[in-house]
């Protein structure tokens, strides 16, 4: 029973893995900010995209730190 349930549980986290896609509007800045450098190439245009719209809206330590990570964000 227990070897079938884990079975389950792996195939479920398999599959979820394989098909989920980042979500970047549902991070929060300081998420975003923080894995600028460690984006898949495939999702980084829309992670650029989002990280556009939150400029606007950053506070200055978040200005600070993006603008820190920009050159990570630039090497991608």
């Amino acid at each position: 029973m227990i070897k079938i349930l884990s079975i389950f549980l792996s195939s479920l986290l398999i599959t979820s893995l394989l098909y989920a896609e980042e979500n970047f509007s549902e991070m929060s800045t300081q998420e975003l900010i923080s894995i600028i450098g460690y984006v898949k190439k495939s999702d980084l245009q829309k992670f650029k995209n989002e990280l556009q719209i939150r400029i606007k809206t950053m506070n200055e330590a978040e200005k600070k730190t993006y603008k820190k990570n920009l050159e990570k964000l630039e090497k991608s």
